[in-house]
């Protein structure tokens, strides 16, 4: 509901009226359950005050009651548009923990997986501030493509959105021919698709007009508020913790790091567009080395650790000493040793951290998500005051705000 409420202005000023606009929590523009308490003069944007906490399900402190394998599903749950980034970034900083190594070949399917994930939240949010800013057709488009990268999930883990996918050391089973056929098709088929994308926005009159100049915000400003991901980059900060503090191997890679100037919708949504291309060129990279592996190390896709890593499904069906080692995984029955590590990964947003504290119990002590949603979405009343709100629309789309990863 509507409420009017007086701004008080000095002695002898004509007195103005503002309207409290909800928006949310639950309403199509908000792109998720959270609300935006807008004081509206007109059609301008005076203040905002955001709400969080609707979908909060106290994912960290369910994380202090489970097992380090019951505690993949909740990742999931943060970017649901990228999910094999959170679970591999979780399995990543058990690792840490635990002192495992992962071969190689493992390292490179971790990354094709990663930066498909990655494709797949860019492709998303852009084509929706396509649709935020009126053209519904670089949606529908796109929105195919996003589907041969579900298959390829599909036959590695048997999922599409929350995928649960991997292990503690690499995956629960090598990529089969089917996938990498999968893989080959999305790499012929999606760059093509991708330049007709662009072809559409890039240079698009009114698409720029409706996104160059809002939502604008400084490097220093950026920093000040802890952004990182693509709404740091767009800002013109080159941080990428890819590059700043290489894991799974991305050092053995060349890729640039796309970067804006204004930190405007226009920036952003161009930075999101440059780092697809990078992704799918990491992803032929890594393909390459991939197809270099021979012998024995070619079927590779696991570490030994086999305190942690859960045995073959056939044998747990049909082997007693494989369903007892099933079991005592997942209920938490092998020794975690003591030790304070923190793992980020660079997600679709940005940073994705875990703070994980053992005491050698069979859960997380402590275990704190680092949500870049979360960090950023403060921001948002600086951005948007002042604005008009078709204008605050687009900056919350081009922010690419994840309302799992937000509440958490």
């Amino acid at each position: 509901m509507d409420q009017n409420s007086a701004i008080i202005l000095p002695e002898g000023s004509i007195e103005k009226t503002t309207t409290t606009l909800n928006v949310g929590p639950t309403h199509p523009a908000t792109h998720g359950v959270f609300q935006n308490i807008m004081q509206m003069d007109g059609e301008r944007v005076v203040s905002t005050e955001q709400t969080v906490g609707y979908i909060h399900r106290a994912f960290e402190k369910l994380a202090e009651r489970r097992p380090l394998y019951q505690i993949t599903p909740i990742t999931d749950r943060l970017n649901y548009c990228s999910s094999p980034i959170n679970n591999m970034g979780w399995h990543m900083t058990c690792e840490k923990l635990l002192g495992v190594e992962t071969p190689k070949r493992v390292d490179y399917l971790r990354i094709i997986i990663m930066e498909l994930a990655r494709i797949c939240d860019h492709l998303i949010c852009n084509s929706i501030v396509g649709v935020d800013t009126g053209a519904f057709t670089g949606f529908l488009y796109l929105m195919q493509y996003r589907e041969l990268v579900y298959e390829i999930y599909e036959e590695v883990c048997g999922s599409r959105l929350t995928t649960n996918i991997g292990r503690i050391g690499g995956f629960e089973r090598n990529f089969s021919n089917t996938a990498f056929t999968k893989l080959e098709k999305f790499l012929k088929e999606y760059p093509v698709a991708l330049k007709e994308f662009e072809n559409l926005f890039n240079r698009n009159r009114i698409f720029m007009e409706r996104t160059q100049g809002g939502g604008a915000i400084s490097a220093d400003r950026a920093l000040a508020y802890g952004m990182t991901g693509p709404n740091l980059r767009a800002a013109g900060v080159d941080y990428d913790v890819r590059v700043h503090n290489p894991y799974c191997s991305y050092q053995d890679f060349e890729f640039d790091i796309p970067v804006g100037t204004t930190g405007d919708n226009y920036d952003r949504f161009m930075v999101r567009n440059g780092e697809m291309w990078q992704s799918l060129r990491i992803i032929e990279q890594a393909y390459q080395k991939i197809q270099g592996f021979t012998g024995a190390e070619a079927d590779v896709y696991h570490a030994e650790v086999p305190a942690f890593y859960l045995p073959k499904k056939e044998d747990v069906y049909t082997k007693m000493e494989a369903l007892i080692w099933h079991f005592k995984i997942i209920m938490g029955e092998t020794a975690i040793p003591k030790g304070e590590v923190y793992h980020s990964v660079e997600g679709a947003n940005g940073e994705l951290g875990f703070y994980f504290i053992s005491d050698g119990g069979r859960t997380p002590y402590r275990l704190h998500f680092r949500r870049p949603c979360f960090i950023y979405y403060q921001a948002y009343e600086e951005l948007a005051s002042g604005a008009m709100l078709s204008d605050a629309i687009i900056t919350l789309s081009s922010l690419n705000l994840i309302a799992g990863e937000l509440d958490a």
